[in-house]
């Protein structure tokens, strides 16, 4: 199923990125697609409210993945930037597998290379208005509880 959402600031970002979290359980997988600036990282700030995750949530593009701990029982929240890696040899010495198992997997950059880590990842695609440079157009594909909880 698919969902368009539109956010007119960081704020908005950040509230529909919690809203997500909310819905989400261990196991799941996010895959976010966007410009550079698009607000990637902005939402999943949001997403990572909702889990109550230790320490500030910054972009991972030069550590390429970092790994946020619950302040809770809650799932673990690992946030990988992608960009850099073009290869599925290079994703898989990230060893994604076995932290998607106890944690939430957000994934920057990851349409085509991360695909296969579940059975449904929730894309995401970022657009920002080229007028109104707070604008966001969320377009969600996942399954139809997501996109339920989302509506």
């Amino acid at each position: 199923m698919s969902l368009n959402i539109i956010t007119s600031n960081a704020d908005e970002t950040k509230a529909l990125g919690k809203k997500l979290g909310l819905l989400l359980k261990a196991g799941d997988c996010v895959l976010l697609d966007g410009e550079l600036g698009a607000g990637k990282t902005t939402f999943t700030q949001g997403l990572a409210s909702a889990l109550k995750i230790r320490g500030d949530v910054t972009s991972p593009t030069f550590v390429i993945a970092r790994e946020h701990k619950s302040l809770t029982d809650g799932p673990n929240l690992v946030h990988v930037d992608a960009y850099r890696l073009s290869t599925l040899a290079e994703i898989s010495h990230l060893d994604l597998v076995t932290d998607i198992e106890k944690a939430i997997l957000v994934v920057e950059w990851g349409k085509g290379l991360v695909n296969d880590l579940v059975a449904e990842p929730i894309h995401i695609k970022i657009d920002h208005d080229n007028v109104d440079e707070n604008k966001r157009e969320f377009t969600i594909n996942a399954p139809e509880l997501i996109i339920k909880g989302l509506s």
